[in-house]
């Protein structure tokens, strides 16, 4: 089962609009001619595919995803308009992935740069692990870790800890990917007995510096896309990166 995570588009209506590095609608049309070559099972695109936040965005995502052969799903970052979202394509929050499962879990906070689940989203999260043992990957937009650039990290996922409380009664949570950080990111975060592995993703549109204290841009860096190879219950997972 092949998976391949895409994010951070930030889209405008007008498909000639500039981003501070480039064109985003330019950028997502390689980053797909580049998915496309890897034949995957399912995309999922993790976030922020608008900037604008305009239904015009949305419509434009649409027609460049319906370029794939394959199934995709899409969650809500926090430059999202979910309601426009859902008028396009469906939103998910779960996708069976035998012998995986995904769970997509909305951390948007209503005009807010940062991440929260809640109370609601949380024991919904507890149940749903609670009687399923199926090696299970997560996709939310903020990370639930600290990415090492202070001024991302200020406006990541702000219940983490009660998040990491949950998984730590659910060894069958094995992996997490995550947008918003605009950079690759590879760790095992350490909850209860066990491990949980964590990746970032880079961004279709700008890219930002790694560690900044404050926000900052790669402008060396490109766009690009991560792969996971699901098996029973390994995986293998790495980026690959365009030319734009």
């Amino acid at each position: 089962m092949r998976l391949i995570q895409i994010t951070d588009a930030h889209l405008y209506a007008d498909k000639q609009t500039r981003s501070r590095a480039g064109v985003p609608w330019r950028h997502l049309q390689r980053v797909l001619q580049a998915v496309i070559t890897e034949q995957p099972d399912l995309v999922v695109f993790s976030g922020d595919i608008s900037q604008d936040e305009t239904a015009a965005s949305y419509t434009l995502a649409y027609e460049a995803m319906s370029q794939l052969s394959c199934p995709w799903v899409w969650l809500a970052g926090n430059h999202d308009q979910p309601a426009l979202m859902l008028e396009t394509h469906p939103l998910h929050d779960e996708v069976a992935l035998p012998p995986w499962r995904m769970l997509l879990l909305h951390t948007q906070v209503e005009g807010g740069p940062y991440g929260e689940l809640g109370q609601e989203a949380l024991a919904s999260l507890s149940a749903k692990l609670k009687g399923d043992e199926r090696p299970t990957l997560i996709v939310m937009h903020h990370p639930p870790v600290d990415v090492g650039a202070a001024w991302m990290d200020a406006i990541g996922l702000q219940d983490r800890d009660a998040f990491w409380d949950i998984l730590s009664a659910h060894p069958q949570v094995k992996v997490i990917l995550f947008g918003h950080a605009h950079q690759a990111y590879a760790q095992h975060h350490r909850v209860g007995e066990h491990d949980v592995a964590v990746y970032g993703c880079p961004a279709i549109s700008d890219q930002f510096m790694p560690g900044a204290k404050h926000f900052m841009i790669d402008e060396a860096s490109r766009p690009g896309y991560r792969i996971v190879d699901l098996k029973d219950q390994q995986w293998d997972t790495w980026i690959e990166r365009v030319t734009v």
